[in-house]
């Protein structure tokens, strides 16, 4: 009898032992002698018949499945859930060295005195910067993400935040959140990060809560108001007249569903004549002026991709050296042009001093803007092209201002065209970075709503600047909240 090295192997596949296979014996050989030792396996012949290769049984794949039943332990504390770099110890180490005088300001509830204690406005704040950060812009999200998420469980530390609290706050502290940006970038001035010789300021177009098929003209807006005003007063009576029974919430909160919307259309109709006027200036028909019943304040805009829709004009101004925001304003217009000379005045207000240039697009330089600026700070911004191509448009112009023809004869210079480099590597980057972070579409309504989450975006972009620029103003290395290093 003789065994194959194929038959070995089947065998050893099979299950059986060595004592087992050591058994089968050649007739040729002494009784104790195994067939194969274990040192003397023969190998698979890689050049065998491939008949005999199908042959072998095949073996089966190796995976790891889920055992869900198996106990786990898992830490019980909430500071040993996130590791020394994460970036909301990040977070809360910068909030724990500001001046929050502000946001403390509302808090009504007193030590000693009656009623439920408010959440610390260092925990909204710091679930509202982080979620910036994160690119999550919507309250019930961030509500949810206390609940599941170790990070914003970590910033909570044990207490309750609904998504109420945290709209309230955003919504409510908007001059807060200025007055703390005022403070940011002063101590970065006072830091030496921040010196103020060039700003470069630019618009983006935000899109609105709201659609194209809200917008009404006068008349359909009226109508919709005076149907509003009698289901208010039908849902009024018929909780008069029961005002116990079953279905007294379900019409409670009817009526108050309602009752906003006639707030909406009311806003809607305060805000045509100033549509119409605009509509007027641009010498359209001011009757055909609409106006949002969703959101009054949204103005449809022409968007990036060309077509229009209903939006915010966000307005940033950003140092040229630290990328650092200096000055944030939200503006109906759809236009950057009569924006430059509000923002520089703005920045004078904030810091008490006016950088020495101000770099703009094409779209900022009116006549008038330039005259209004040129005693303060030295504008960079391109010369619109003439019809003419063989003008010179670099030479002054008989009707010029003084302050216009320096403009005009500055842009023709290499020196102004090496400055003017700065402002797409400084305000282009800014705004790429809200969008990055979903400025894209806004989760709000209302001007004041709007401008608060512009504010956010500005200082959680200041906040990222300031580990760069100024890492001892975050806590770094230092305290007893400090972060070692810093996780993207």
């Amino acid at each position: 009898m003789k065994i194959f090295p194929v038959l070995y192997r089947q065998a050893k596949r099979s299950g059986y032992n060595d004592g087992v296979i050591s058994s089968l014996q050649v007739t040729t050989m002494p009784a104790t002698q195994a067939l194969f030792p274990d040192d003397a396996i023969p190998p698979l012949d890689v050049n065998a018949p491939e008949a005999e290769k199908a042959a072998l049984p095949k073996a089966l794949a190796r995976v790891l499945m889920p055992n869900r039943t198996q106990l786990e332990w898992r830490a019980s504390d909430l500071e040993s859930l996130l590791p020394p770099g994460h970036r909301a110890r990040l977070v809360w180490g910068y909030i724990e060295r500001q001046d929050l005088e502000g946001l403390y300001a509302g808090i009504k509830v007193t030590e000693g005195g009656v009623g439920r204690a408010a959440i610390a406005p260092e925990i909204l704040y710091a679930l509202w910067l982080y979620a910036t950060l994160e690119g999550v812009g919507c309250g019930r999200a961030v509500a949810r993400l206390t609940e599941s998420h170790d990070a914003y469980r970590w910033i909570c530390g044990g207490v309750q935040v609904n998504y109420h609290t945290l709209c309230d706050f955003r919504s409510r502290q908007g001059e807060a959140l200025d007055d703390l940006l005022t403070a940011n970038v002063a101590s970065l001035m006072a830091s030496g990060a921040v010196k103020l010789k060039g700003c470069a300021q630019d618009g983006m177009r935000v899109r609105a809560s709201a659609g194209a098929a809200s917008f009404r003209r006068d008349e359909r807006l009226k109508r919709c108001l005076e149907e509003a005003r009698q289901q208010v007063a039908k849902l009024k009576a018929q909780l008069d007249d029961d005002p116990v029974g079953e279905s007294a919430r379900k019409q409670a909160a009817q009526q108050r569903a309602v009752a906003e919307r006639e707030a909406r259309i009311e806003a809607a109709l305060d805000r045509l004549p100033e549509l119409a006027a605009i509509k007027k200036a641009q010498g359209k028909e001011p009757d055909k002026a609409r106006s949002s019943t969703t959101d009054a304040d949204a103005t449809t805009m022409k968007m990036g991709d060309g077509g229009f829709r209903p939006a915010y004009n966000f307005q940033y101004a950003a140092d040229t050296e630290s990328q650092v925001i200096i000055g944030v304003e939200v503006v109906t217009a759809g236009t950057d042009q009569g924006q430059l000379a509000p923002m520089v005045e703005q920045v004078s207000e904030r810091y008490g001093q006016i950088p020495e240039n101000w770099l703009v697009d094409g779209g900022y330089p009116g006549h008038g803007q330039v005259d209004a600026v040129a005693d303060h700070t030295t504008v960079y911004a391109p010369v619109p092209k003439a019809r003419n191509s063989e003008v010179d448009i670099h030479q002054p112009k008989p009707k010029d201002s003084p302050a216009v023809a320096q403009w005009r004869q500055r842009m023709g210079s290499e020196e102004a065209k090496i400055i003017y480099k700065q402002r797409a590597s400084t305000a282009e980057c800014v705004n790429a970075l809200a969008r990055n972070r979903g400025l894209n579409r806004l989760q709000v309504r209302g001007l004041k709503k709007v401008k608060a989450v512009a504010l956010l975006f500005a200082l959680a972009h200041n906040l990222m600047r300031t580990v760069t620029l100024a890492p001892h103003l975050v806590g770094i290395g230092t305290g007893t909240s400090a972060v070692p290093q810093v996780a993207g």
